[in-house]
């Protein structure tokens, strides 16, 4: 993570820079002509000054102006000025204080100095003096402020650093969970909140499905009022936590993370083809979005501010190199500070952070399931080579028995019934010994060819309560390497229950084998396989839809009629054997083409009731 450079603080500051703009110098004194004498020469100074003739005249004007640096007076009508700088420096740490008296005694000077005095002129006050005193304390106390500015700069890039350290361990990790990918996220968010971080009030993060369509929100962190923000800030910081002490809070679930601000952003949801939504369209130009007073560039959507209750936050984006992954949203909900261009800078180096962690576990996630598809294929295939040998022999089969039943079954019957008739018309012995060897041997060749049919007759169901998707899941892996060979993309659309349904489960998988193979050889060159489960009154639906070219509407109904085929090689006798197995267990397949283009086989069965 790139840590914005500080630069070291100058050793001198331009007179022009001594005060913000908005502070004033208070010159106390009850003497009118002194005051009016030293406000006109602060004003050809060019400083701004405001008078007070007492001490409870001090103490309204310090309610009223911010106040760089008090001319104080010792001698006040109501008070000693030496017994009010305690307050003065209770009330501001870092305003500058010059007592001015006419006793010239090195005692007071002492005093005035322990009590905590920048420093101390005696009257009559002369000009130059007085100029080069003023010149002196303001920029001691400019100088101070902004030591104190660098240093709290310095401590924040530290804890980023420190932090981004911690992650990066964390993600470098050679295994990942989406458990762990919470606890980074987390810690992300709290680098964001904490004290010695970014110091947000609130933190929101949300992340697109995994189908990109949809930004969703996931976590978030901050207090649901102001009342609580306080409160959890005193908390951590009277127990002075620092950022071992939160990611141990967070390991142990200790975070104290509100309910309400979770809440919130789980009902945070935008379609990622509304391109014009704010959130939409910080990811998509990759750049973050300032909102002020619920405005900025790009329209602000309303229910978006009521959702997060707050019209002025920065949105930050979270990509990879190869897509868009969400967004970070943060705000200053209960102190209401504004939200300049540092913070948002330092805001997207932990975006940076989070977007690497999130595209890390993907890759992890995503490589964890191919490994686990690829497991699974190998297994299936090995418990189920014997199906696929099985349903490659009846379609060598079924092609070898059309070729015998078209070009031998005819004329052996016809040659056997000529044999037989002519054997009834003559009585030559010797030609009835041709004849009936004639009739014989045609008979049996005409058992043999039933014999073979025999080999692809009818099996009768042994059947069992199964449930379905299983054996769905188990088809698909089948054929795992044709549908990556081919380019073919799969789309699984099943019910949340799985139903139970009383089938042969070894006969049901092999008609869906069949049905999903006859799917995949329609798109040689790529296309998209649907396989759907649907659940009806007392049915259970299962649809293989796919982008080929499908048939002619004359041929679908012809489809799964014996030896029916519009391939050049193969007799169609997978579809007749799908038709029978699935009407053997009281269903129904029916076929139709797609109007977008391709087949849709549908496979109806009954379903069991649970319990």
């Amino acid at each position: 993570m790139m840590e914005q450079q500080f630069p070291p603080p100058p050793l001198s500051i331009a007179e022009d820079e001594f005060l913000e703009e908005g502070e004033v110098i208070v010159i106390v004194d009850d003497f009118d002509d002194i005051v009016s004498l030293l406000q006109e020469f602060l004003q050809q100074q060019g400083y701004a000054s405001v008078a007070a003739g007492s001490a409870d005249g001090l103490r309204r004007q310090l309610a009223a102006h911010k106040v760089a640096l008090v001319l104080l007076d010792i001698g006040l009508p109501d008070a000693d000025g030496t017994k009010l700088l305690p307050e003065l420096k209770q009330h501001d740490p870092d305003m500058a204080v010059i007592m001015l008296t006419a006793v010239t005694d090195l005692q007071t000077a002492l005093a005035c100095l322990r009590y905590g005095a920048d420093d101390y002129l005696a009257k009559p006050v002369h000009f130059t003096d007085l100029l080069a005193t003023l010149r002196r304390v303001l920029e001691k106390r400019r100088l101070t402020i902004r030591n104190r500015q660098y240093q709290r700069q310095i401590e924040q890039a530290n804890f980023r650093i420190q932090l981004a350290h911690e992650l990066a361990l964390k993600m470098n990790t050679a295994y990942m969970s989406m458990v762990e990918l919470d606890e980074i996220l987390h810690a992300i968010l709290v680098g964001i909140t904490a004290e010695e971080g970014l110091r947000f009030n609130r933190a929101f993060l949300a992340l697109f499905d995994e189908a990109g369509a949809t930004l969703e929100g996931r976590l978030a962190i901050g207090p649901s009022n102001r009342e609580d923000g306080g409160r959890i800030w005193h908390d951590i910081e009277q127990q002075d936590l620092g950022l071992n002490d939160l990611f141990a809070r967070i390991q142990r679930n200790e975070t104290g993370i509100d309910a309400e601000v979770n809440r919130i952003v789980r009902a945070l949801r935008v379609d990622a083809a509304d391109a014009e939504h704010l959130l939409i369209r910080a990811v998509r130009t990759r750049q973050s979005i300032n909102v002020e007073g619920g405005r900025c560039d790009y329209p602000v959507p309303l229910d978006l501010v009521g959702l997060l209750q707050e019209d002025t936050f920065v949105v930050v984006p979270l990509y990879s190199p190869s897509r868009a992954l969400g967004v970070l949203i943060a705000d200053h909900f209960v102190n209401r500070s504004p939200i300049d261009a540092e913070r948002i800078h330092a805001l997207e180096s932990f975006a940076s952070q989070a977007s690497l962690a999130i595209e890390h576990c993907r890759l992890y996630v995503d490589m964890q399931r191919k490994i686990k598809e690829l497991e699974d294929v190998t297994s299936e295939l090995k418990k189920n080579k014997d199906l696929l040998v099985e349903a490659e022999r009846y379609s060598a089969l079924g092609h070898m028995a059309a070729q015998l039943a078209h070009s031998i079954r005819n004329p052996i019957t016809a040659i056997g019934g000529t044999a037989r008739l002519l054997a009834r018309k003559i009585d030559n012995k010797e030609w009835l010994q041709f004849l009936g060897m004639m009739a014989s041997e045609a008979e049996r060749i005409e058992k043999t060819l039933e014999d073979l049919f025999s080999f692809v007759e009818q099996v009768k169901p042994v059947c069992e309560k199964t449930r379905l998707l299983s054996l769905v899941h188990k088809s698909l892996l089948l054929h795992f390497s044709a549908l990556k060979e081919q380019g073919i993309k799969q789309t699984l659309l099943l019910p949340e229950v799985d139903p139970l349904v009383d089938v042969d489960p070894r006969l049901i998988q092999q008609a869906l084998v069949h049905l999903i193979r006859n799917s995949v050889e329609a798109m040689p060159h790529g296309g998209e396989l649907f396989v759907e489960v649907a659940l009806d009154e007392g049915w259970v639906r299962i649809e293989i839809r796919d982008s080929g070219l499908g048939m002619d509407q004359g041929n679908v109904g012809h489809a799964a009629d014996p030896f029916f085929t519009t391939k050049m090689i193969g007799t169609g006798m997978g579809l007749t054997l799908v038709k029978r197995i699935v009407e053997d267990h009281g269903g129904s397949l029916t076929l139709h083409n797609r109007s977008e283009g391709g087949l849709r086989a549908t496979v109806v069965l009954p379903r069991v009731a649970e319990g």
